[in-house]
């Protein structure tokens, strides 16, 4: 099998979706997983502004409304918080998507001071952190509020993995890819787009360059600039069109190289790191 459709295989992307559809299959697969653990009552979820949680957000939020109605059990909740380093650039973008989200409750976790702090605790031991790994910090604490936040409520941290971001490894392990369940696995950017545009999302959420935006020295780094492909070429890709084998190898090689992400810690059983 060509490595393409072995990529394809392996994250489960569609060559088409029908919206609507794609949109039940999530809400009910968060519905189920909190029917089958009776003691998960909420669903957290950090907000960023951009595509991918402004639609995870969505779904979760439908997902609680529906459990709520079909249980009559009023504990059941959506947690949306906010994670901001400082001051954030795009805060406007934040609150429309809450507006849009319309989450049961709101938190905001201002991860600065946390950053800072451990960042002087590896100065002290003599380890200068770079603007990179200073920005996979600000990941990982990100992702430690939201289970902090998770084990106070009993709930499970909610990631928004899709298959544009998996094929890549384009995030932070033990940071946003720390996570319990991801329920928009599966779908590439555009469809992931397709998906907002039926629920009604303000446009300007899905249209937006997508940015990780963890660097201090290249704020707002556009995700295609960090990659070098386009997310329309990566989406082609995933549906299994033809692209120049240039492109084909800039995919390929983050697919290659990232592998370790899309694993549990590599054990003496793995050989795939070998290959």
């Amino acid at each position: 099998m060509a490595l393409q459709q072995e990529i394809i295989q392996a994250l489960g992307v569609k060559t088409q979706i029908d919206p609507e559809h794609e949109i039940r299959v999530s809400v009910d697969f968060l519905k189920s997983y909190l029917k089958r653990y009776s003691f998960i009552k909420s669903l957290v979820l950090g907000i960023s502004g951009g595509q991918d949680s402004t639609l995870t957000g969505k779904l979760c939020q439908l997902a609680i409304n529906e459990l709520r109605d079909e249980t009559g059990d009023e504990t059941y909740q959506f947690i949306a918080v906010r994670l901001p380093f400082g001051v954030q650039a795009d805060e406007q973008d934040c609150q429309d998507a809450i507006t849009f989200i319309e989450p049961d409750r709101v938190l905001t976790v201002n991860i600065k001071g946390a950053v800072l702090a451990s960042e002087q605790a590896l100065r002290e031991a003599g380890i200068e952190l770079s603007d990179f790994i200073r920005g996979n910090e600000k990941a990982r604490e990100r992702m430690k509020a939201q289970y902090s936040i998770a084990g106070m409520t009993k709930g499970v941290v909610v990631g928004t993995d899709h298959g544009a971001e998996a094929v890549t490894g384009f995030f932070t392990k033990y940071g946003d890819g720390g996570t319990d369940i991801n329920p928009i696995f599966r779908l590439n950017k555009r469809q992931g787009k397709a998906l907002l545009k039926t629920l009604g999302c303000p446009e300007h959420l899905y249209q937006k360059a997508p940015t990780a935006d963890l660097e201090d020295d290249r704020p707002s780094l556009p995700d295609e600039a960090a990659l070098g492909v386009t997310y329309e070429q990566i989406d082609d890709y995933l549906e299994g069109k033809t692209l120049d084998d240039a492109t084909s190898k800039i995919i390929e090689g983050w697919y290659l190289k990232t592998e370790h992400k899309r694993r549990p810690p590599i054990t003496v059983f793995d050989d795939f790191w070998k290959q």
